[in-house]
This record gives structure tokens, C-alpha cells and sequence, in this order.
């Protein structure tokens, strides 16, 4: 009963709501346990969705709401391994390799300027085309608050690929 009718409300949004996820988390496979766990999380919740809102900017919510808890997650974890390995001597690695792990922390600097909040809607209204409503909708908060959290997000990814790429000229 239940099963059969979720399926074809969710289908259409099943590639945007993993693209959203993508986006959110930078990687495939926690894309897809995002993309999961939100679908789960809505079809345990269908009973409270209040259907004066959009089905889709409830389901984007339920995903957000998860990238954004496994990030914390991950954030906690991450700075125990850090504390950990301060505590270890440091061992050298192949120079071969090194280069590419400074590409890595580059680009992992330039997104790690944003907070989680500005991430969301950076992904949400720039990559995912969202409008400020549907993205305010999504995430629980006012227009104002989106629009000002978009402009800083801007602001800082662009010091940010300024600070780490000198090399690369900034269109205008």
C-alpha cells in the first residue's frame, strides 16, 4: 500500500535529489547513502509532510539535513584522527605524490571557507538552480537569510580560489 504509492511520487526526483546530495557531500558513494537515507527518512515521514508545501523542497530539506549531520560527523571524527597524528612523528611520502595531495588540500581549502550553511546554499541556488524561495523552502529560513548566505558563500569561494590558484585569471 504504502510502498507502492511513495514510489511514483519520489521517482521523478530521484536523480536531482542525488545530484543535490553529490553536491552537498563531494563524493559518489556518500552521495548516494545521503540520497538513501533521505528517501527512507521522507517515506518514514510521509504521515507529517504538510502538503501545502512543495514535495520536492521537502525531500531536498530531508537531504540537506543529512549532509549537514553527516558532516558534523565527519568534522568530529577528522579532528580526532588530526589530534591523533600530532601525536605520532610525521612520515614522508613519495614526492610523486605529494604534489597531487597539495592539488587535494588546495581545493579542500577553497570549500572549507564556507560553513555548512553556506555550502547548502551555494549547491542548492548555484549548482542546483533553485530559486531563493524553493532554497529558503528547503532549508528552513528566510529569503534574507539565503540571499545573505549566497552572497557571502560567493565571496569567500572566490578569495578562497584567488588565495590557493593565483595562476587562474578571474572572469568578470
Amino acid at each position: 500500500g504504502r510502498t507502492e504509492a511513495f514510489e511514483p511520487l519520489v521517482t521523478p526526483y530521484r536523480r536531482p535529489l542525488l545530484a543535490l546530495a553529490y553536491r552537498l557531500t563531494g563524493n559518489r558513494e556518500e552521495a548516494l547513502e545521503v540520497a538513501q537515507e533521505a528517501l527512507l527518512r521522507a517515506f518514514r515521514s510521509l504521515a507529517r509532510y504538510d502538503i501545502s508545501r512543495s514535495f520536492k523542497n521537502w525531500l531536498f530539506q530531508i537531504a540537506a539535513n543529512e549532509a549537514r549531520d553527516r558532516f558534523r560527523k565527519r568534522t568530529r571524527e577528522k579532528a580526532a584522527l588530526e589530534s591523533a597524528a600530532r601525536e605520532k612523528p610525521a612520515s614522508a611520502g613519495p614526492e610523486a605524490g605529494r604534489e597531487r595531495r597539495e592539488i587535494r588540500s588546495d581545493i579542500l581549502e577553497c570549500l572549507a571557507v564556507l560553513s555548512p550553511r553556506e555550502r547548502e546554499v551555494f549547491v542548492m541556488r548555484d549548482l542546483e538552480e533553485l530559486s531563493i524561495k524553493e532554497t529558503a523552502r528547503a532549508l528552513g529560513c528566510s529569503s534574507i537569510s539565503v540571499r545573505v548566505g549566497l552572497s557571502s558563500a560567493r565571496r569567500k569561494l572566490r578569495g578562497a580560489i584567488r588565495d590557493n590558484f593565483p595562476h587562474l585569471k578571474e572572469g568578470r
